[in-house]
């Protein structure tokens, strides 16, 4: 057979994102909503789908979206971009922002695309870890390391992924004072958290914002979130985005979710309440460390957390993110708010292992 010569520099040593799902029957790795999206938005995309001209390529910026979007922030359309997820407008800001000769400023333990999207396009990255008593960031390093004027982007996820933690708008808006590098601030779990830097984007051209369906607007099947920036911004991301990256019928979608978006409250509600709850079941529990979350998501500590995320699913099909893998988290497990039913049920075999656990020693 014919060879084939090798891949970019970039790919040695990389591995595929893997989100080691697994088909069990209670599902709290992947922070994903428990809910489907209600019955009136479903009515309502199926009558649209109807007259649907599927031959046809759809609006390339999703335009009628856009403006629905604005309108919904206060904003115009000239304010915001829409992208085939989150995933795809990540990766936009290392084409626009990143590459050789260009930097990376971010907070782990965090979200780790950041990090791969700028391996991929060759952009050097800067990590200042978090304190891990509290993993806040520490504002005056952040902002004394902006002052030497090599850092292209810097990204804050808020509330972060995966400790829960939300950063203060002071300090967001320190960093935004530090330097000119663009500033991300991910809120792709925003909604559960009580603030957002939204409200400074008349203030700084230097501020990005990134918003998504997938958590708390249930869509994460779909693929659709967006930008919130100045227009000076988001020109340049019309540049490097994907032709036609949206499609028709995710674009009929988010029209439909962002038309009915009151329809949403109730089940956000709902979430923040079943958090407060898991974290004051699991704050209870022996040997765990629970700590303090704003988003659609809890991270515990506890002994043995490899074999208990194993035994959580083998023996009662109840799923769980490890992270204890990655830097920093050793010990770690994070865990969706499901159902209060779902909830129960993790809580129940968690007991069940962490007592199997203490009879074993």
């Amino acid at each position: 057979m014919r060879e084939v010569r090798r891949s970019a520099d970039a790919l040695v040593g990389m591995l595929p994102y893997d989100p080691k799902y697994k088909k069990s029957n209670t599902l709290l790795s992947a922070n994903e909503s428990p809910l489907n999206v209600p019955d009136e938005v479903l009515e309502a995309v199926i009558e649209r789908m109807r007259t649907l001209d599927f031959n046809r390529y759809p609006d390339p910026l999703a335009n009628a979206l856009r403006v629905a979007i604005a309108e919904w922030h206060g904003l115009k359309a000239a304010n915001v971009l829409v992208g085939n997820g989150g995933d795809e407008l990540l990766y936009d800001i290392f084409a626009a922002w990143g590459g050789p000769d260009r930097a990376l400023l971010t907070f782990p333990p965090t979200f780790s695309a950041y990090e791969t999207n700028a391996v991929l396009t060759n952009t050097q990255v800067i990590n200042l870890p978090r304190s891990q008593d509290d993993w806040s960031i520490d504002v005056d390093r952040a902002c004394e390391r902006l002052a030497k004027g090599d850092i292209d982007i810097v990204v804050i996820t808020n509330p972060n992924n995966p400790t829960g933690t939300l950063t203060p708008l002071e300090d967001i808006r320190r960093i935004l004072d530090a330097s000119d590098a663009l500033v991300l601030v991910d809120e792709a779990y925003g909604e559960f958290a009580d603030e957002s830097a939204a409200k400074l984007l008349d203030e700084y051209e230097n501020l990005l914002i990134l918003h998504t369906f997938s958590k708390a607007y249930r869509c994460a099947g779909i693929r659709l979130g967006y930008f919130l920036g100045n227009p000076s911004v988001i020109n340049e991301f019309k540049k490097v985005r994907q032709p036609y990256s949206v499609d028709a019928i995710s674009q009929i979608v988010g029209e439909e979710v962002v038309r009915h978006r009151e329809l949403f409250a109730e089940g956000i509600a709902q979430t923040r309440v079943e958090r407060d709850r898991l974290i004051a079941a699991l704050s209870q529990l022996d040997k765990v460390t629970v700590y303090p979350s704003e988003a659609n998501f809890v991270m515990l500590k506890l002994p043995f957390a490899v074999r208990t995320w194993n035994d959580l699913d083998e023996k009662h099909s109840v799923l769980v993110r490890n992270v204890s893998g990655e830097n920093h988290l050793a010990g770690c497990l994070r865990v969706t708010v499901g159902t209060p039913e779902e909830n129960d049920r993790f809580l129940d075999a968690l007991k069940t292992e962490l007592d199997d656990l203490a009879n074993q020693r």
